[in-house]
């Protein structure tokens, strides 16, 4: 198994119980999480050497989130310690036609205000095989998106192939910043996972769907993939497909495209979500997986669209789920059945 880094923010996150509301909640719910810390953990469950990296303050706060990733095996040898505060998000979970709602507050947070000195780039990518960020680090702050670019430098010059989910956050930053910081970013990456939207707002591009009529044709897509990979050199292009019929029921599928073919998977009904927070990271996590231990990359998408589906289930940002449960789905075991 590999040695994947992941660099980012983890976040407490304080939901409501059940499908309350903000304002009818005494209490919260705590759990940790955040793109790639998600992406981590998944990645842990399939046996990999996990790595995350992020600063977290020095208080139990800050301690509790580093408990919450070693408690599933994430590696924490490279987290700084220092900073104020731990971000915050809120989060109400939907139901039906009553879509899920974030609430973030996460100024000034410790990773947000980290210097480069706080990392030594090079050691954390010695003998790596991946690294992996998404969109949202470089959004959190201009200090956040400079230790970006260095991660990424760092895994170019120690042969690290460097894999992007764009997460377009349009609470975190504006389309023109985005894509004026993304682009230049986009150059380290071999791997190239967003869906239509973070596509369009991240690096400009649009593809033939109408994505809010809830149609997701394969065929607008490839066009699009297409384009993408000239531009910036990607090896692969994936993105997910979801279909929103309410809050709590989504069509779930994906494809890829390695420069060559494309390849479209299967198809998932995913209905009731229970929560979905973390689907994407659990997709990410689960192409990392397949494109390392696959032998081709229509069997890495079976595994990842598996093991994201799987995620919709399970409440918290992290896929708590082994290879053997994802596998056991992606062979066509759909059934819910008691595993006796």
């Amino acid at each position: 198994m590999g040695k994947i880094v992941t660099l980012g923010e983890i976040m407490l996150r304080l939901s409501t119980p059940g499908n309350t509301r903000f304002v009818q909640s005494d209490s919260f719910d705590v759990v940790y999480g955040g793109g790639e810390a998600n992406v981590a953990v998944s990645c842990a469950n399939y046996g990999h050497e996990a790595y995350f990296v992020t600063k977290l303050p020095k208080h139990e706060i800050g301690q509790s989130a580093v408990n919450a990733l070693r408690k599933y095996g994430v590696k924490t040898d490279f987290i700084t310690r220092g900073g104020d505060r731990v971000g915050i998000y809120y989060l109400e979970t939907g139901a039906s036609m009553r879509p899920s709602k974030v609430i973030y507050d996460r100024a000034h947070s410790a990773i947000s205000e980290a210097d480069p000195t706080d990392f030594d780039f090079d050691a954390i990518m010695e003998g790596a095989d991946w690294f992996h960020w998404s969109g949202i680090t470089p959004a959190i702050s201009d200090k956040a998106a400079e230790l970006t670019r260095l991660a990424c430098e760092a895994a170019k010059r120690h042969g690290v192939t460097v894999s992007v989910d764009l997460n377009f956050r349009k609470k975190l930053w504006t389309k023109e910043k985005a894509q004026s910081v993304m682009k230049p970013l986009m150059k380290y990456v071999d791997v190239c996972i967003g869906n239509e939207e973070d596509a369009e707002l991240c690096l400009g591009f649009k593809p033939e769907a109408n994505v809010e009529a809830g149609e997701t044709n394969a065929e607008g897509y490839k066009g699009i993939f297409k384009a993408m990979a000239q531009e910036f050199g990607f090896k692969y292009v994936i993105s997910t497909l979801r279909e929103s019929f309410s809050a709590s029921h989504n069509g779930w599928k994906a494809m890829i495209y390695n420069g060559e073919e494309f390849y479209e998977s299967k198809r998932y009904d995913i209905n009731p979500i229970i929560d979905r927070v973390g689907g994407g990271d659990s997709f990410s996590g689960g192409i990392i997986h397949g494109l390392l231990t696959k032998p081709n990359q229509g069997a890495a998408l079976e595994f990842a669209v598996a093991a994201s589906a799987l995620k919709h289930t399970i409440n918290g940002d992290f896929n708590l789920v082994s290879a053997e449960e994802v596998e056991a789905l992606a062979g066509g075991d759909a059934s819910g059945r008691v595993q006796r």
